[in-house]
């Protein structure tokens, strides 16, 4: 037993030596002594080559190493199986925080319209004329006529869309409206009653309908441009908004030369970005529906050889005379005068050039072919010579910075029988203008402007009606409020 024992303390030495736990070999001497061997076989069994001999237990030992091997590989292939799940569910989970983490594109007026575009303007005015003219009128004044009175010149909103040809075929087509109301609606609405005949052929609708025409841009070329509709002339050097020009009131060249607007159709090409040309077939002068069967004709050419120089030539010819008579007397129906035949002309040029903070314009006019009815007692009635008109102004502006500019005007007209201004035969307008311009915001202008204007002979009317002098003197201030979607924010 004492041999057994040093047996058993040895191997229970060595397994706590390689790591080995008693239990199993205790375990292993329970099994020998069950199996019913004797206290000396025991023995025997001890002296010989067992499993606890340092040969077996080498090979134990490189067994454990082997299996600790393979669970160390194993233990670093779960680790990095588990990193990348890990990494995983992160990225799965940041994307959602990183959509929700970008905002939301902001909603504007611009990406609500498109590619249309809506814009337009509020402007009003206070004018003092020194002459105090008793009706409430300044004379030779387009749409700032009133006198001592806050005054709604015009409120026009527009809706645009120009022809693309970049975005398919669906971008070819635009359309342009512009509606208003003031002042000077009222002023272009009386000049086409006028010039149908009192009225007799104007439609009345369009009273507020400043432009409406639809656009095509046809694929000859670059790309040949057709309106057709209602749209303001290309002759002057003025438009209809006072915003667009230098000075606040319009010249007398723009007011008495020229038409305001036409209706038909017209068609421009671009050749490149220095010239253009534009021909016209349209119903007349200020009118919607024709006052006659005649048409009228025009051609327009506009060229910008640089930055710093660009022309305007515009053309128009065609029957204006009304069947109705302009004074009122009768009428040319019946009279054997084919009214179609009174053909009226008219030539209007425009040349600009800026240096630096300095720019100069100058505008020529020119009309004639009208005839009136002098006397209707003989048959036919007979008719005045033909009438004609011409003038010239003459523009200088200085900007010395974004906020403010100085722009000063003279002009000469002659309208030489009276026919565009009712004055009498051979009187002639010279006018001045000095216009001073401050913008407090981008959409905010005021204009404080001073104007003297003088006649031949008595045209301006003083307190009385009965009382004419050759002079006139007014003042003003206006204030243009400006909206575009484009800038929106």
């Amino acid at each position: 037993m004492k041999k057994n024992y040093g047996v058993c303390l040895g191997m229970l030495a060595m397994g706590l030596a390689i790591g080995v736990p008693v239990s199993n070999a205790q375990s292993r001497m329970a099994a020998n002594d069950a199996s019913g061997a004797g206290t000396e076989s025991t023995s025997n069994t001890a002296a010989t080559p067992a499993a606890s001999s340092p040969v077996d237990l080498d090979r134990r030992i490189d067994a454990l190493e082997t299996e600790l091997s393979e669970l160390k590989t194993e233990l670093a292939a779960k680790k990095a199986s588990d990193q990348d799940a890990a990494a995983a569910t992160a990225q799965t989970a940041a994307a959602p925080a990183a959509a929700s983490d970008k905002p939301p594109d902001k909603i504007t007026v611009a990406s609500l319209l498109g590619p249309t575009s809506l814009s337009g303007f509020v402007d009003t005015y206070y004018q003092a004329n020194v002459n105090h003219p008793s009706s409430g009128t300044t004379g030779l004044r387009s749409f700032d006529f009133r006198d001592k009175s806050i005054n709604l010149n015009m409120v026009e909103l527009i809706l645009d869309k120009a022809p693309d040809a970049t975005a398919g075929a669906a971008g070819r087509t635009g359309y342009h409206v512009a509606l208003g109301y003031g002042d000077a609606m009222t002023a272009i609405d009386a000049t086409e009653r006028v010039s149908s005949g009192f009225g007799n052929n104007s439609p009345g609708f369009d009273q507020y309908l400043k432009e409406g025409y639809f656009s095509y841009l046809a694929p000859v070329g670059k790309g040949l441009q057709i309106d057709v509709g209602k749209f303001v002339t290309p002759m002057g050097a003025e438009v209809i908004e006072s915003k667009d020009n230098w000075n606040y009131s319009r010249s007398i060249l723009f007011s008495y030369a020229i038409p305001y607007f036409h209706f038909g159709a017209r068609a421009k090409y671009t050749f490149n970005d220095k010239f253009s040309v534009t021909g016209f077939l349209v119903n007349g002068w200020n009118n919607v529906v024709d006052n006659n069967s005649g048409k009228t004709y025009g051609a327009a050419l506009a060229w910008t050889p640089n930055k710093a120089w660009s022309a305007n030539i515009n053309y128009l010819a065609g029957s204006e005379t009304p069947n109705a008579n302009l004074a009122g007397f009768g009428s040319f129906a019946g009279s054997g005068y084919n009214v179609n035949k009174f053909w009226r002309q008219t030539w209007d040029s425009t040349l600009m050039y800026t240096m630096g903070k300095w720019s100069v314009m100058g505008n020529f006019d020119y009309g004639r072919g009208d005839r009136t009815v002098t006397d209707f007692t003989t048959t036919p009635f007979t008719l005045s010579p033909v009438v004609y008109w011409t003038g010239l102004a003459g523009y200088v502006k200085y900007t010395p910075n974004d906020k403010n500019y100085l722009a000063a005007r003279y002009e000469y007209y002659d309208d030489h029988d009276g026919f565009t201004t009712g004055a009498i035969a051979h009187t002639h307008f010279n006018e001045f203008t000095a216009t001073y311009q401050r913008t407090l915001e981008s959409y905010l202008l005021t204009r404080f402007e001073y104007r003297h204007d003088q006649a031949s002979s008595p045209y301006f009317p003083l307190s009385s009606f009965s009382t004419l002098v050759n002079y006139q003197n007014t003042a003003s201030v206006s204030m243009i409020f400006l909206f575009d979607s484009r800038n929106a924010k």
